[in-house]
């Protein structure tokens, strides 16, 4: 439900400064992404009324700091919304072991049954850990349900690590969503494995949970979902 909607699952990418080097023979690189999920679940709230979803994106990263993109997928909100269609921009500076990220993210949709347009601001910063990565997020918007222009603020914490000599990697999420008047705050939590089939095609299971409560009673119920991505 876009109700709850506040910000992006098929998150932004970090872009390691460590890479800078090879940025400088190659200083835009775009790439593509398009993939599918048995329901498009974002911060345990689903955006598809519990169905499938088809998304698709490219994105370009400069000067081995810099990135933006353009992210669609389909969506359900009861409301003649037919797709959402994402815009977004930042940079990722580091500061001795930390990768920081700090973007700003244009949410739109087509056929907009509920003048649910808004803007979004990032703040996350990660760390590697021996063969994990921990990390912290923000996300700030002013105007988190469309016409109420209720703002609302996301704290995440999150974490990766790869399982050794294997194509897997484990990765789980526990945030706290809350507003500033009219919706209610909660909690939300993921965890799940990926498996890297490629070096182009990767799938990934997930359980979500939250005690938030849809009015409609079903969308941010407890559940497992399961998709696949290309990137090229």
């Amino acid at each position: 439900m876009k109700l709850l909607k506040l910000s992006l699952l098929a998150a932004v990418g970090s872009l390691a400064l460590a890479g800078a080097a090879q940025a400088a023979d190659r200083p835009l690189d775009l790439t593509f992404n398009v993939g599918a999920s048995t329901d498009y679940v974002f911060r345990g709230f689903s955006q598809t009324d519990e169905d499938p979803q088809i998304f698709g994106g490219a994105d370009i990263s400069f000067a081995g700091i810099g990135y933006g993109g353009v992210w669609a997928s389909n969506v359900e909100f009861g409301d003649g919304t037919d797709a959402e269609v994402d815009v977004y921009a930042g940079v990722t500076p580091t500061l001795g072991p930390v990768t920081f990220d700090l973007g700003v993210i244009y949410y739109g949709y087509i056929n907009d049954g509920g003048d649910w347009d808004y803007w979004e601001f990032k703040l996350a910063g990660s760390v590697p850990a021996g063969p994990a990565t921990v990390g912290a997020a923000v996300y700030y918007t002013p105007n988190a349900t469309g016409p109420t222009n209720d703002d609302g603020w996301y704290y995440e914490l999150n974490g990766s690590v790869a399982i050794p000599e294997t194509k897997l990697s484990l990765s789980g999420a526990i945030g706290r969503q809350t507003f500033s008047k009219d919706l209610t705050d909660y909690t939300v939590w993921n965890v799940g494995f990926g498996y890297q089939i490629n070096d182009t095609l990767g799938v990934d299971v997930r359980y979500w949970g939250t005690d938030g409560e849809d009015p409609l009673g079903k969308l941010a119920g407890d559940r497992v979902v399961a998709g696949f991505k290309a990137a090229f």
